[in-house]
């Protein structure tokens, strides 16, 4: 078993990834996703989205990091597919299911599930530009508005040269609603001979389980489950036997607020903390008592204080 940690934009930062891959389990991490719109972007851009192309492409606890792009225009896909290979990207993933309006409007991310041919030419042009040894994959949901190209669009990826295809099992249309249509990644896999990756909903050992057992899939990647359960890839693999208790818990949070101490405005960086412990009080009931507390803060030095007594 494969397990991923997945590019939430807005979320799992380099700071998050450290600490998110450093408890175990995971394979390898998806950057948050790098715009390509008008032009070639500088290299100060690669590196500040993926400062890890420092440290020979991996986090500190030695995890593979691959680098995602998003974009519509083939030609510049491929030409900063190209450049981020030179400076370091070990797998070149493109971005074809964020849902976002902003990102949706501009012709990127899951809108472009509309139009399989897209796919295919992006996929060709990035695969390419680049070496031979230098996997290039995709991540999509089931659709746009629905369903009805979902395989169509997965075949389309498989057939421009994707080296494997990692699944949301939602539409752009359904969000993060729940349920994951974990039978729909098992169609996609059934059509493709490639990987294809498993994600969505998958929050639990459980769900880990039944999820494979749905898809086919013998790879999954988790995204919102573990910020709600960090030490979640470590479980499902059995390298755990016992969930990491809220003392545990709360050293990596301490952790976590040095990191991110001073990269920013105060604000920011308080809603930072806040942000992940609206996932941790999924999983840890003192989180939850500790954000109650939060959210009247908005110096990051108040909420340190308040976890310390949590």
């Amino acid at each position: 078993m494969r397990i991923a940690l997945a590019p939430m934009e807005g979320v799992c930062d380099v700071n998050l990834r450290q600490i998110l891959t450093g408890m175990g389990g995971f394979d390898y991490c998806v950057t948050e996703f790098i715009r390509v719109s008008h032009t070639m972007l500088p290299d100060k851009v690669f590196y500040r989205e993926c400062p890890e192309l420092h440290q020979n492409a991996k986090t500190a606890s030695s995890v593979p990091v691959h680098l995602q792009l998003l974009g519509s225009d083939p030609r510049l896909l491929a030409d900063n597919a190209a450049r981020a290979v030179e400076l370091g990207a070990p797998v070149i993933d493109l971005n074809f299911g964020c849902p976002a309006r902003c990102v949706n409007k501009h012709t990127g991310g899951s809108y472009l599930l509309q139009y399989p041919d897209q796919l295919f030419s992006i996929v060709e042009a990035v695969r390419a530009a680049v070496p031979e040894s230098v996997p290039v994959t995709a991540k999509m949901r089931l659709g746009f508005k629905d369903k009805t190209l979902a395989i169509e669009n997965a075949q389309a990826l498989e057939a421009g040269g994707a080296s494997w295809l990692t699944v949301h099992g939602r539409t752009k249309a359904e969000a993060y609603r729940p349920p994951a249509y974990w039978n729909w990644i098992g169609k996609i896999n059934d059509a493709v001979a490639i990987p294809v990756v498993a994600n969505g909903e998958i929050w639990s050992v459980e769900d880990a389980m039944a999820c494979r057992s749905e898809s086919g899939c013998e790879y999954l990647m988790l995204g919102r489950g573990a910020l709600a359960r960090p030490d979640l890839a470590r479980l499902i693999k059995g390298e755990s036997q016992e969930a990491l208790p809220w003392s545990l818990m709360k050293e990596e949070f301490i952790r976590y607020f040095r990191m991110i101490e001073g990269t920013g405005q105060p604000s920011r960086v308080a809603g930072r903390l806040k942000q992940w412990l609206v996932f941790l009080q999924q999983s840890y009931p003192d989180a939850a008592a500790l954000l109650m507390v939060a959210k009247r803060l908005k110096c990051p030095d108040e909420i340190y204080q308040a976890t310390l007594v949590s």
